[in-house]
């Protein structure tokens, strides 16, 4: 059986024990006030899902490296900073790196099969120095850290510096984590590999699973409009292709990964209601996204809606819906 396998039936099963199979029986959990309860012990159980992983960390001193990657919207940034404070109960001081500093200068993009720069591909990334600068670190060496200029896209050197200390971590989360390409010149010793994925196991009804997809494109619409001013309409213009590259490069590699972690919210779904309603309501009818949008709406009234106040600031789903404790805008 598949790590991603694994994963959804865990959440499955947590799901049946709680007496919360279906959408029928979380709204029902609502309208009898027990919603409270339930996003406790989700927040609970993510958290010390998280710590667990930390632990398994913290016991191997060979890991110098973790590597976090996980589709459009899967929560890897709230994820990186919560494992982050698990890390320093284990006594780590773990230091976040993006490799998005380590980007060709624009000008060596590859092309796509229209001929338009591919900032997705892997190959968007200089492998070569990323690999040098990881391994001179995890070498005890000194390292000069590039920054990615996105207004001249240009990599530049501004005299920041990382040399580890014999309990420094690096944590490094993106798209391409757990492609072997990414750090092949880097022991396998070292590195410790994540994929962070919303794998919903809620049912609508019967065994109808609801489409994780879905659970991503929902979470993107809120924070898109929130941290871009993006609205609901050039959301669902843009995920065909946010879907694709996900086929290209993340879902090939996500069995790579040393454990799986699920960043789904059994009660997400009714948290996103008001929220992601209000952004698909605003599409004009005419619009070519208008098919979608009437789609999902239809969707969000199976659920009984639950406001802002009742998520807690540190929950990752605040990374959608915003007022998160944490730096994720």
């Amino acid at each position: 059986m598949s790590k991603l396998t694994d994963t959804i039936d865990e959440q499955v099963r947590w799901n049946d024990r709680a007496g919360l199979k279906d959408v029928n029986d979380l709204n029902q959990a609502i309208h009898e006030g027990r919603i409270g309860d339930i996003i406790r012990t989700a927040e609970a159980l993510q958290e010390k899902k998280l710590a667990t992983i930390a632990e398994k960390i913290a016991a191997n001193p060979k890991i110098k490296i973790i590597l976090l990657a996980g589709p459009s919207s899967s929560g890897k940034t709230s994820t990186s900073k919560r494992l982050s404070i698990q890390l320093m109960t284990c006594w780590k001081k773990p230091v976040a790196l993006s490799m998005d500093n380590w980007f060709l200068n624009r000008e060596n993009t590859p092309l796509d099969e229209n001929g338009e720069k591919d900032y997705e591909s892997i190959f968007a990334l200089d492998l070569e120095q990323f690999n040098q600068d990881l391994q001179d670190l995890i070498d005890g060496k000194e390292v000069q850290l590039p920054t990615y200029n996105f207004q001249t896209g240009e990599r530049e050197y501004r005299g920041n510096t990382l040399k580890l200390e014999e309990d420094n971590l690096l944590i490094l989360e993106g798209i391409h984590a757990l492609n072997p390409l990414l750090s092949d010149k880097i022991a396998r010793e070292h590195k410790f590999l994540i994929y962070a994925s919303a794998l919903t196991g809620l049912r609508m009804e019967g065994d109808t699973r609801i489409s994780t997809s879905d659970n991503r494109l929902l979470r993107r619409m809120c924070r898109d409009n929130a941290t871009r001013g993006c609205s609901a309409e050039e959301t669902l213009a843009r995920w065909p292709s946010v879907r694709r590259g996900e086929e290209k490069w993340i879902f090939p590699y996500q069995e790579n990964a040393d454990c799986f972690f699920n960043t789904a919210m059994i009660y997400e779904f009714s948290a996103l209601y008001p929220k992601s309603a209000k952004l698909l309501s605003e599409i004009p009818v005419e619009s070519p996204q208008m098919a979608e949008a009437h789609r999902l709406l239809h969707f969000l009234t199976y659920f009984t809606p639950i406001p802002d106040k009742e998520i807690p600031t540190n929950s990752l789903l605040r990374e959608f819906i915003g007022g998160s404790v944490f730096d994720v805008g």
